[in-house]
């Protein structure tokens, strides 16, 4: 792997160099840092880290690029698989006016990624690149053609089988001059996957072995109308025979379609969205667990919160069962100078989500509920100087469903957050949370401070407190420096067991106590 990146970098630089004076380098250093202290009851590492290295370069006919990674002591959670280190990911990419071709290893998404999204998210410990082969091409007035090969990164390694596809988009708008004065925007695009695995020797029982399909397919169809402030969106993706761990090795094809429309106005904005799956984990190895080896992703129709209580039971997206999930959204200004608006006027949202179960019929809902919230925000600035933000939710969560084990947890969330400007650079940011239900583990508490001292220092304090049952607290101190390209974080803490989730896509996070550092740095 190493000779390989090592004989495309020079062949890359050496082409750069012959072709042109002007080359451009940049790059990034990330390393998070662990010391764990108190009881240690995991028995971790005194040390451990997980640490980046980005290199690009950048010039008008080849870019290049690699990354090294150090993850021998990984951080609690990066365990066992993805201990090691090394440079897993290398590409070099040759531009020909609107045309590429990357050879290495590469990133790309299909549609909303229903059959195909390779991405990397590094607080879940996902990197789904492809090792092999992409070619982009515009052969005409808006018209993008791709066309990919590889084998799948999974942790320090590359699956054995192959991901092969193809995705043509059209903007059918930039064929008619009538539809861009119109402010009239519409694209058609289609895609194809095709994993290829070898057969091997999975029994249904001591004396019946599966049948395997060496050959998956995946295709996907959308639309996307956009006039004015309106916009529709339709997708459908349909795949193959494909028995895996997942659906416990089902010969049932799989499906998903979508449709969502937004309306967005100065001071107005609208999105419904509903989406029904089935059967739609898409693996390059059938028999393997963890996110990683995903070719797909499906939305999860819910929000990504970042308070602490509104985020302490993040949904998860169910690929292999399926499920039908509609989210809607309500954004709207009151204008200053009203009885609500005041003198600085007041922002409202309100988001509903809801995602159940699927039954045999298509149109028809299953049993089951596997996750609601309701969640309200009220945005106001009372004084030039004090802004205020208030958040109500109602969630359920069912955890029997999402999680393997558990009730359906009913809860209501009530978050405070305000802003102080004390002086021209300083500021206070608080925040004042609490979670109340009779499941789980009841009620939660949370407080924050963090004072900003522009532009190089931030101190932030924080608790969350479980008054229900446990009476622990879990807290937080940390200190944060920025100067120029360079960000110090030290703190110490300690953490709950619990999942940290994105987009629908969740990984556990071990309880830690200790000493965290965290340094970043862009050049």
């Amino acid at each position: 792997m190493r000779r390989t990146f090592i004989i495309i970098a020079s062949i890359c630089c050496t082409l750069s160099i012959n072709a042109q004076k002007e080359v451009t380098f940049s790059g990034s250093i990330q390393s998070d840092i662990h010391t764990p202290t108190g009881e240690n009851e995991n028995g971790y590492e005194d040390l451990m880290t997980n640490t980046y290295v980005d290199l690009q370069m950048q010039s008008q006919y080849v870019d290049a690029g690699t990354r090294f990674e150090y993850m021998e002591h990984p951080l609690p959670g990066f365990e066992n698989d993805f201990k090691g280190w090394g440079i897993p990911h290398f590409w070099v990419k040759g531009k020909l006016g609107n045309n590429e071709l990357t050879l290495g290893t590469f990133y790309e998404q299909f549609g909303s990624g229903f059959i195909l999204r390779t991405y990397e998210e590094r607080s879940l410990g996902i990197d789904n690149s492809l090792l092999g082969g992409r070619l982009v091409l515009h052969p005409l007035k808006g018209v993008t053609l791709k066309m990919l090969s590889g084998k799948q990164r999974r942790y320090w390694s590359w699956n054995g089988g192959l991901v092969s596809g193809a995705d043509a988009e059209i903007a059918i708008d930039e064929w008619f001059s009538s539809m861009q004065e119109k402010n009239t925007h519409l694209s058609i695009g289609g895609s194809w996957v095709n994993k290829y695995e070898k057969d091997e020797d999975i029994f249904a029982d001591p004396t019946h072995r599966y049948n395997l399909p060496k050959y998956v397919n995946a295709w996907d169809i959308r639309a996307n109308l956009n006039k004015g402030p309106w916009g529709v969106l339709v997708e459908y993706a349909h795949k193959t025979q494909d028995p895996s761990f997942d659906n416990g090795y089902s010969y049932h094809s799989g499906q998903v379609a979508m449709l969502s429309g937004s309306y967005s106005k100065r001071g107005l904005s609208l999105l419904l969205q509903a989406k029904r799956s089935e059967n739609m984990a898409f693996r390059s190895r059938r028999n393997m667990l963890g996110t990683s080896s995903f070719i797909n992703h499906l939305p999860a129709f819910t929000l990504d919160h970042t308070y602490a209580l509104a985020a302490l039971y993040p949904y998860a997206t169910q690929l292999a069962s399926g499920e039908w999930a509609y989210q809607t959204e309500l954004g709207y200004s009151i204008p200053r100078k009203t009885l609500l608006g005041g003198k600085y006027g007041m922002n409202v949202k309100v988001n509903f989500s809801y995602v159940r179960a699927i039954n045999s019929q298509w149109l028809k809902w299953g049993d089951e509920t596997y996750y609601q919230d309701l969640d309200i925000q009220l945005t106001r600035r009372l004084t030039r100087d004090i802004k205020l933000n208030l958040m109500y939710m109602n969630q359920h969560y069912n955890k029997a469903v999402i999680e393997g084990e558990g009730e359906m947890i009913r809860s209501n969330i009530f978050v405070a957050d305000a802003q102080f400007q004390l002086a021209r650079r300083i500021q206070l940011r608080t925040e004042l949370q609490y979670l109340t239900t009779r499941q789980d583990d009841h009620d939660w508490a949370f407080a924050l401070a963090e004072l900003s001292l522009a532009p190089h220092w931030m101190i932030t304090i924080s608790d969350m407190w479980n008054c229900g049952v446990t009476d622990k607290h879990y807290y937080l101190g940390q200190v944060t420096f920025n100067t120029g390209a360079h960000r110090i974080q030290l703190g110490y803490g300690r953490t709950r067991a619990g999942y940290n989730c994105s987009g629908g896509v969740c990984r556990f996070v071990p309880a830690t106590e200790g000493f965290n550092l965290s340094y970043n740095y862009n050049f």
